[in-house]
């Protein structure tokens, strides 16, 4: 027999096994080869298996107290996945949300690549898998209630989780699991629900761990009661990547509530009762240091390179041709500053590494690769490393990188007890990874109304892309150009003007930490793009707006454009020294445009007083929380703009806390921000997490310099040094 599902494979009911887990479990996962076989029927435990998905990607527990639990091979860092994920089980298996827990899955190998959170592509991957394994638990359930009643089964419904027949004979999911995980049951294979009976996805809901946040019970790596995991922190060297000489270590054993020192490539690692001693030790300890990677840079002479590195124009579009009347170039060069990450939570890892074993407790983006890369490092059996991801307090792509779990994983085996690291907020922004500075100039030539040529040039610090895509065999390709070039041109301009253009990346080896940064090279790249494309609007005596709704050539970028100028009131006289800016962005098979009004009377003290938000990301699971993505977003974008950065001098970064690093705070963000949600434009969600950075910084650029009548080039654009820096 055989069950097909409209619009995709046939699947064999040999595809198709499952077994009973605790005798009262219905345990599903979904996996891509239609040529699996069942288990024998000696084994224990059993799995079912649903077409199409990706390789056991989701596993669906239905519990016998009627409860559903998903293990899920991705990171909640504050983007709301989880509850996402919970409403697509909830609405095909019509359980109450409360009743739907979705938990975060360790590290799991057999996935390869694809225990990865990045490239805003989590909703977008889970979509089908996660619709499709709760729609087969749903048929399967069914099933087995038709079964034991002796009904049709087309005429049961379900209602909170709850089977009902039409004679009042009802079952709770956590009765019917049993039957509906034998092996032997027959069920019709159904297509998740079609759009006009979703009733779940697309409603604004509140996070399911939104109480838990803000009461202080969420969970996170710190808080972790593991036995014998004592606090740990490192004192690190007073330049990049340098190196422990020579230290007193007697002097810092004798310290009150010391308990055991290390020297590990990254400093002197200090263990002691409390994180209180283990500061005051840190502190105090006597160090001698080998020179660091980049001790004779700084800002300065970093943006000198990049700026010689910028390869030369071509002269693309005006070869071979004569110059038209009234013909205009414009030549701008666009700086940006590194950016630290900044995430709430700063660094932190506990491990526990024994001779034949390591387990591993972090937020990581990458758990699989950071298991491979602890395996090899340590020598240890990849099949005896354990990585257990965890809660994360933030990101913006910091949890990419494995620097603290590997960290406290060699620090345990050096002093072979389990640690609790803990990285201090200073050496989280001085020795983290940053985004890395980028200098870009365009050269454009205008005539007859419109653009003839477009022509990018970047240089930028090379971004590391340690992992790879989660493995240890595209973390191989990361000193090459590829992943870096790929991802480059994967960001485009949506202008037809910029179609036939041409743009270039040139990285510039410089031996610091780097890392992806929310939006990776759209952050900067795609940032000055919008930024020259109000110049052009300037040159060319044409509103920048209908400037962009005449060469986007897709209707939904122009519905984006257009609701953004009618919502927004666009072109409305705010009087002097205060402007709108506009800026769009489209990728990830989505596109969201910002216009801010800008309050820059005094030009040192700019404040954005509003902001409209419009975006179109196809289906949207959770509206609230793709509002909060775009707000977060727009927060990104004003602080980048205006004064977020890192100064860099004697190869270290000055800023080592908020109160340096100047990230918006709550007396900067506008008072009156409106996000509007495009209806579905496609069937399937398109990507969000990092679609709105670019568009919302060069909207803040943009309302800067209309409202000032500058043309700041260089962000952020107020980028002192108004602090006296910790010492190193």
């Amino acid at each position: 027999m055989t069950h097909a599902i409209p619009g995709r494979r046939t699947v064999s009911r040999r595809s198709f096994f499952t077994a009973v887990v605790a005798g009262s479990t219905l345990m599903l996962v979904t996996r891509t080869t239609a040529s699996a076989e069942p288990p024998g029927s000696d084994e224990p435990e059993q799995v079912l298996t649903t077409l199409p998905a990706d390789s056991n990607l989701v596993i669906l527990e239905v519990r016998g107290d009627g409860s559903v639990h998903c293990a899920l091979p991705r990171a909640e860092i504050g983007q709301g996945l989880t509850t996402s994920v919970a409403m697509l089980i909830a609405e095909e298996l019509d359980i109450p949300l409360d009743k739907t827990v979705v938990s975060l899955s360790p590290g799991r190998q057999e996935l390869i690549g694809n225990h990865y959170t990045g490239g805003s592509n989590s909703i977008q991957s889970l979509w089908e898998p996660a619709r499709s394994i709760a729609a087969t638990a749903r048929a399967r359930l069914l099933r087995a209630a038709a079964d034991r009643w002796g009904a049709d089964v087309s005429t049961l419904t379900i209602v909170d989780g709850v089977v009902m027949a039409p004679d009042g004979r009802s079952a709770h999911f956590g009765e019917l699991a049993a039957a509906a995980a034998a092996p032997e049951l027959r069920f019709e294979a159904v297509d998740p629900k079609s759009e006009e009976n979703l009733t779940v996805v697309g409603t604004p809901t509140t996070r399911q761990d939104a109480r838990a946040i803000v009461t202080g019970r969420l969970t996170y790596t710190l808080d972790l009661d593991v036995p014998d995991a004592m606090p740990v922190v490192v004192r690190r060297p007073p330049t990049i990547n340098g190196t422990v000489a020579s230290v007193d270590e007697a002097a810092l054993r004798a310290m009150p509530g010391v308990i055991d020192v290390a020297v590990v490539s990254t400093g002197v690692a200090i263990m002691a009762r409390t994180f209180g001693y283990a500061l005051a030790a840190k502190d105090a300890a006597v160090v001698t240091w080998n020179a660091g990677t980049i001790d004779d840079e700084s800002t300065d002479s970093i943006q000198d390179r990049l700026r010689r590195s910028t390869p030369a124009f071509t002269g693309f579009g005006g070869v071979g041709r004569p110059e038209l009347p009234g013909e205009t170039k414009l030549n701008v060069d666009f700086d940006f500053a590194p950016v630290s990450h900044a995430a709430m939570e700063t660094n932190s890892a506990v491990a526990d590494v024994r001779s034949d074993r390591a387990d591993v407790w972090a937020s990581m983006q990458l758990p699989n690769y950071a298991g491979q890369k602890i395996a090899l490092t340590l020598g240890i059996p990849l099949n005896r490393v354990t990585t257990h991801v965890i809660n994360g307090g933030g990101s913006f792509g910091r949890r990419l990188y494995l620097d603290g779990p590997l960290e406290a994983a060699v620090i345990s085996r050096a002093m072979g007890k389990p640690v609790r690291l803990m990285w201090s907020r200073v050496d989280d922004m001085r020795h983290g990874r940053a985004r890395p500075a980028v200098h870009t100039k365009f050269d454009a030539v205008l005539a007859r109304g419109t653009v003839i040529s477009w022509e990018q040039r970047v240089a930028a610090v090379c971004t590391d892309f340690d992992g790879g895509f989660g493995d240890l065999v595209t973390d191989a390709l990361a000193p090459s150009p590829l992943i870096s070039q790929t991802l480059f041109h994967s960001t485009r301009d949506p202008y037809s003007f910029t179609d036939a253009g041409i743009r270039t990346l040139v990285e510039v080896p410089v031996k610091m930490p780097t890392g992806s940064w929310r939006s990776v090279f759209s952050g900067t790249v795609r940032t000055a793009a919008e930024i020259m494309v109000d110049r052009i609007a300037d040159a060319l005596d044409t509103d920048p707006l209908e400037l962009r709704m005449g060469a986007v050539a897709s209707d939904r970028h122009r519905d984006v454009l257009g609701t953004l100028a009618a919502e927004g009131n666009w072109g409305a006289d705010l009087g002097p020294g205060r402007a709108q800016g506009i800026g769009f962005h489209a990728e990830f098979g989505s596109s969201a445009g910002y216009l801010v009004e800008i309050d820059a009377q005094d030009p040192r003290t700019p404040r954005v007083r509003k902001a409209v938000i419009v975006v179109d990301v196809g289906r949207v699971v959770n509206p609230r929380s793709l509002e909060a993505q775009m707000i977060g977003c727009l927060m990104d974008g004003i602080s980048t703009t205006l004064r977020a950065g890192l100064h860099y001098e004697q190869g270290l970064p000055l800023e080592g806390s908020y109160s340096q690093f100047h990230y918006a705070r709550q007396r900067d963000s506008p008072p009156d921000v409106r996000v509007v949600i495009l209806p579905p434009t496609t069937e399937n969600p398109g990507g969000a997490g990092e679609l709105g950075v670019p568009a919302a910084a060069a909207a803040v650029a943009n309302a800067y310099a209309r409202a000032t009548d500058t043309t700041p080039t260089s962000f952020p654009i107020l980028f002192d040094v108004d602090f006296d820096p910790f010492p190193k």
